[in-house]
C-alpha cells in the first residue's frame, strides 16, 4: 500500500477537551466509539483531545493520539501533518461544532453533516427560516446584542423570557428572566459568554413537557434512537434533568408527531449521521426548542437504553454507508423502561444552593432500568447516590402554583405511614384536603425550624419547589443544608410525583437486578 493508499484510511477525531461542568464526559464515549468503529473499518483513528481522565486519551483506544487544545491552529497542523481522509467533528460536544465552519474554511473535509447544516441549526434566523418552510413551530424569540434591543424583544414576546448566548454548552449564562430587571443583568453576562454572537431571547414555556429525541440519518433513511421524555419541566438543563424511556405520559399521537416533525428537520438538514432535536409539549402542541446536528450527551444512554452503539452507525455513515447496509432501519422498541439521573457536585461546594435551572450544574449521570417506571426511577436515584427513605419523615413546602398538585403526593406519602410535615402556606392546603400533616416554623419565625430538624435527623426527605427570587433566597439555606446532611432533596413537582411512586415501589418489592444483555435479549428474543 503506497503512502497516499494509507494516508487515505485515516481518519481523525475531535473530542470534547478538557472535562468541564457543562462539557459532559457522555462525549467521550461517542468518540471512543467511533475510533472503535474505524478499526472495524480498516481505517487508522487520529484521536485529538487534551483531557487525560478520558478513555479516548487512552493509549489503545485510538491509532494515534494528539495530546492538544481544541483550537482551530492545533487542529490545523495535525491534518498537515497527518493528511487524513476527513475529520469528524460532531462527537466531541459543542467545542469540535464550533470548529467545523473555520476547518471548512481552511480547506478541510469535514464528514458527515456538512458545516453549513450545522450553521443553519445554530444560527437563529437561519434555523428559523427552516422551520418556517417545514411549517413547524417554535416559542416567540429574537436574537439581541444589546440591553436595549433585549428589551424590545422581551416585551414582544411576554415574560417571562429564556435568555442564553449562542454557541455554547451546558447552558452556560442561561436564564429565566421574570421582568427588565434581571433581563438587564443577564444579557451582559450572556454577552460576556459568547462575546462574537447575539444573545439569544425566547418565550419561556412554563409548565411545558420537555423531551429530547436521538436520531440517526444517512441523507436518506432517518431512524430515531429513543424519545426521551424529561421527568422534570421545561426550564431545568436537558443535561440535569432525569429522563425516561420510553415516554411515560406522551400519547401515540403526539409521539407520532415528534417522529414527522424529526424526519423532516434532518432530511431538510441533509443530516449524515446524528442528530439530536429538544421539544417543549404544551396542551397538545409541539414546539421545537433547539436542533444540534451532532452527538448530544444523551446518546450513551439511549445506545444502553436501545441496545445499539449509535455513536458506533454513524462513524460508518460519516463513511458513506447506509443504514440499510448496516441493518438498522427501523425504531427499536423496548420491553422495559431506562431513567437517566443526574449526577451533581453540590456536597463538595458547601452552602452551594441545589435548586436546578436552565444552567447546567450535574457532573455524570447514572441508569436505571426495570420492568416499571417507578422501580426504574428508584433505582436511578439509588445509582446517582440519593437513597430514598421508605418511612421517616416527608417535609414539603411547594410555591403556590404547585399547593394544589402536590396535595396528591402528600396523601400518598401519609397513606404509606409517613409523617407530613410543612409550613404555614402548605399546610393549610394540605388541611383543607384532609391530609394529615404537622406544621413547622419558618426558619424566621423561631425555633424548632427545619434546618433543626435536619440536624438532628427527624426529616429523611425534602420535597421543596422554589417559588420566585425572593423565595429561592430564603429556601436555600434549607437547601444547601439537606445537601451537607445527606438529606434526599426533590425541587420540582414532576420530580416529587416520581420520588413518591418510587418510595411506594421500593416498600412493595425488594430492588433487584438484572445485566443489560438480559434486558437486550428479552427484546430480541
Amino acid at each position: 500500500m503506497t503512502q497516499e493508499e494509507t494516508r487515505n484510511k485515516r481518519v481523525v477525531i475531535l473530542g470534547g477537551g478538557p472535562n468541564r461542568i457543562g462539557q459532559g464526559i457522555e462525549f467521550d464515549y461517542c468518540c471512543c466509539h467511533a475510533s472503535y468503529a474505524l478499526r472495524e473499518l480498516g481505517y487508522e483513528s487520529i484521536m485529538v483531545n487534551s483531557n487525560p481522565e478520558t478513555v479516548s486519551t487512552d493509549y489503545d483506544t485510538s491509532t494515534r493520539l494528539y495530546f492538544e487544545p481544541l483550537t482551530r491552529e492545533d487542529v490545523l497542523h495535525i491534518i498537515e501533518r497527518e493528511r487524513p481522509l476527513g475529520v469528524i467533528v460532531q462527537l466531541g460536544g459543542q467545542t469540535p461544532l464550533n470548529l467545523a465552519v473555520p476547518l471548512e474554511k481552511a480547506g478541510v473535509r469535514i464528514l458527515g453533516t456538512s458545516p453549513d447544516s450545522i450553521d443553519r441549526s445554530e444560527n437563529r434566523e437561519r434555523f428559523r427560516q427552516l422551520l418556517d418552510m417545514l411549517g413547524l413551530t417554535q416559542p416567540p424569540s429574537g436574537t439581541a446584542t444589546s440591553f436595549e434591543g433585549a428589551k424590545t424583544i422581551a416585551a414582544e414576546v411576554g415574560y417571562p423570557v429564556l435568555v442564553r448566548p449562542s454557541y455554547v454548552l451546558g447552558g452556560r449564562a442561561m436564564v429565566i428572566c421574570y421582568d427588565e430587571g434581571q433581563l438587564e443583568t443577564y444579557v451582559a453576562k450572556a454577552v460576556d459568554a459568547s462575546p462574537d454572537h447575539p444573545v439569544l431571547i425566547d418565550k419561556f414555556l412554563e409548565e411545558a413537557i420537555e423531551v429530547d429525541v436521538d436520531c440517526i440519518a444517512d441523507g436518506e433513511t432517518v431512524v430515531v434512537g429513543g424519545y426521551m421524555e424529561h421527568i422534570e419541566e421545561a426550564g431545568i438543563h436537558s443535561g440535569d434533568s432525569a429522563c425516561a424511556i420510553p415516554p411515560i405520559s406522551l400519547t401515540d399521537a403526539v409521539v407520532d408527531e415528534l417522529r414527522r416533525q424529526t424526519h423532516a428537520m434532518a432530511r431538510e438538514l441533509d443530516v449524515r449521521g446524528l442528530m439530536n432535536v429538544q421539544y417543549a409539549i404544551r396542551n397538545e402542541v409541539v414546539y421545537v426548542l433547539e436542533v444540534n446536528p451532532r452527538a448530544s450527551r444523551t446518546i450513551p444512554f439511549v445506545s444502553k437504553a436501545i441496545g445499539v452503539s449509535l455513536a458506533n452507525l454513524a462513524t460508518k455513515v460519516m463513511l458513506g454507508h447506509t443504514l440499510r447496509e448496516l441493518g438498522f432501519t427501523e425504531e427499536v422498541k423496548v420491553g422495559h423502561v431506562a431513567v437517566k439521573e443526574a449526577v451533581f457536585p453540590f456536597s463538595r461546594f458547601p452552602g452551594v444552593d441545589a435548586v436546578l435551572s436552565p444552567e447546567m450544574k450535574s457532573t455524570g449521570e447514572v441508569m436505571g432500568i426495570d420492568a416499571s417506571f417507578p422501580m426504574a426511577f428508584a433505582k436511578a436515584q439509588l445509582g446517582a447516590g440519593q437513597r430514598l427513605p421508605t418511612g421517616g419523615s416527608v417535609f414539603i413546602s411547594v410555591r403556590d402554583r404547585d399547593k394544589r398538585h402536590i396535595v396528591p403526593v402528600a396523601a400518598k406519602f401519609a397513606e404509606m405511614g409517613f409523617r407530613v410535615l410543612a409550613t404555614a402556606g402548605t399546610a393549610h392546603a394540605l388541611e383543607r384536603m384532609d391530609v394529615p400533616v404537622e406544621r413547622l416554623k419558618k426558619v424566621s419565625e423561631g425555633r424548632p425550624h427545619i434546618i433543626d430538624y435536619i440536624k438532628q435527623d427527624e426529616v429523611q426527605l425534602i420535597i421543596n419547589t422554589p417559588s420566585g427570587k425572593i423565595g429561592r433566597r430564603d429556601e436555600s439555606l434549607m437547601r444547601s443544608t439537606a445537601v451537607q446532611y445527606g438529606v434526599p432533596l426533590v425541587t420540582t413537582l414532576s420530580a416529587a410525583e416520581a420520588t413518591v411512586g418510587a418510595v411506594d415501589a421500593l416498600r412493595k418489592k425488594a430492588v433487584r437486578v438484572k445485566s443489560l444483555q438480559e434486558y437486550h435479549k428479552d427484546v430480541q428474543g
